[in-house]
């Protein structure tokens, strides 16, 4: 169900479209039918309907076998209303799970117990325990006892004191065999408080129909918790967090924080990984074997290979291209790789030096003050401070080449296209419009250019 408009979240957003870690409340309640195997879903709409529907259709591909229906709620009646618009296409030898668009926690098992206390015969209802169950619905059983057999839902605003005592409450979530619930859906009237259809009214039919009722208690409310106001949302996001957090940790991640934690993606990790805290990951990020997250980093879309060090306040956003970080390679602090970065192992980045559609060479190093932008950089590159490559001419994005073992000094700008031949030098403060033959000593500066063969002096031994 996900007609509903949510007028405490203070937006023109459907409420079931505010994001919990990065995706729609909705598409974690899709997700979890997915996970059931589900024959089908129907998504009712209603408040923000094109939107919703949208949403939904950018979530599944043409090889995607899951299959999302939708009916529309309007106006919207209440809850058995919102099931009714649905009856027309659900199969009769199905079982129906009715889930809310906006309570996106419920995990695959519980509903998969859920489904089994059904038996494709009986209602089940899941319900759980609360202290304070202000408006929700209480479960009434026979005799008033804790174990006796459910009677009926009666809706908050519809109970009696004695009814109000209870602290048995119906989640929202139940499974019911479908040709039941249609004949049941067509008796459903509004004669109560709000003048609404109640879907909860069905249970009283079934036990006038002599169809068994069950509960299946759960005690765990985040799973049910659903979402009508801005703190609500932030208080499922920082349950969903900590619920991430407590799984890496169970695989042997060490964590800083548990608490400052935050995965708005899928997030895989290998052995031996340690984040530190406030750090965010988003999209599609693979953390190797031995990986170093330093405190305060955001990365998203990213592959960072075994043993890799990012420190403290590196931002990582590879967009539809992706970011590769070598094997012991070492980023930051305050670095910035963008799309297309493709950095060889034992790879030096260091602070304030941004990366965008360039491949770095093993052993390449760009320690600070830094833009290497649409470039190939050869292995062991040592590319000075301040310098640049000069990738954009107002029109069209050129390419530099930087072979293996050059030296780039600082304050460098290199006017692309251009190529710099292996084992050369820039000279500081030099800017390059020409190709660069291997092994010369390049500077220019206004006019003035000289290039020459020299060998670089190789380091003495060690006394």
């Amino acid at each position: 169900m996900a007609a509903g408009k949510g007028t405490r979240m203070k937006s023109v957003l459907p409420k079931v479209l505010h994001p919990l870690a990065g995706r729609p409340l909705l598409r974690h309640v899709l997700d979890t039918a997915r996970a059931l195997q589900a024959r089908q879903a129907v998504v009712i709409t209603g408040h923000g309907a094109i939107e919703v529907e949208a949403s939904c259709a950018m979530d599944t591909g043409a090889s995607d076998p899951f299959v999302i229906k939708f009916v529309r709620q309007e106006p919207q009646l209440g809850t058995g209303h919102a099931v009714q618009q649905a009856a027309p296409v659900l199969a009769d030898d199905g079982v129906v799970v009715v889930l809310s668009g906006d309570v996106p926690l419920t995990q695959p098992a519980t509903l998969f117990h859920l489904i089994t206390a059904s038996a494709g015969q009986k209602l089940a209802l899941l319900t759980l325990e609360m202290d304070k169950p202000a408006g929700y619905g209480r479960i009434v059983r026979a005799n008033g006892s804790a174990d006796g057999e459910v009677q009926s839902i009666v809706e908050h605003k519809d109970a009696t004191p004695a009814q109000l005592a209870i602290t048995e409450i119906y989640s929202g979530i139940m499974a019911v065999p479908a040709r039941q619930l249609k004949r049941w859906l067509a008796r459903l009237d509004n004669q109560n408080a709000q003048g609404e259809y109640y879907l909860t009214d069905i249970v009283k039919f079934a036990v006038a129909d002599g169809v068994p009722v069950v509960a299946h208690k759960i005690d765990d409310a985040v799973q049910v918790a659903g979402v009508n106001s801005p703190v609500q949302l932030a208080q499922l996001e920082r349950a969903y967090q900590l619920q991430q957090a407590h799984r890496w940790m169970e695989e042997g991640v060490r964590l800083a924080d548990p608490a400052r934690f935050d995965v708005r993606g899928d997030l895989l990790c290998a052995r031996d990984v340690s984040i530190d805290v406030n750090c965010v990951f988003l999209g599609q990020v693979n953390l190797g074997e031995g990986v170093s997250i330093g405190a305060n980093c955001v990365i998203a879309n990213a592959i960072i290979e075994p043993g890799a060090t990012i420190h403290p306040f590196t931002h990582i956003d590879g967009e539809k291209l992706g970011v590769t970080v070598g094997a012991n390679a070492r980023i930051g602090p305050f670095a910035r790789l963008r799309a297309g970065a493709r950095l060889g192992a034992e790879v030096h980045i260091g602070n304030f030096v941004e990366i965008k559609n360039a491949s770095l060479g093993a052993g390449a190093k760009a320690n600070h003050l830094a833009y290497l932008g649409d470039a190939t950089v050869g292995e062991r590159v040592n590319f000075g401070a301040g310098s640049i490559t000069a990738n954009y001419d107002g029109a069209n994005k050129h390419h530099t080449t930087i072979e293996a073992d050059v030296h780039v000094g600082s304050n460098c700008v290199l006017v692309a296209p251009i190529t710099l031949g292996a084992g050369g030098t820039v000279g500081g403060g030099s800017t390059l419009t020409k190709d660069t033959p291997p092994g010369a000593l390049s500077v220019a500066r206004g006019k003035q250019v000289s290039i020459a063969n020299w060998s670089r002096p190789q380091k003495l031994p060690k006394a």
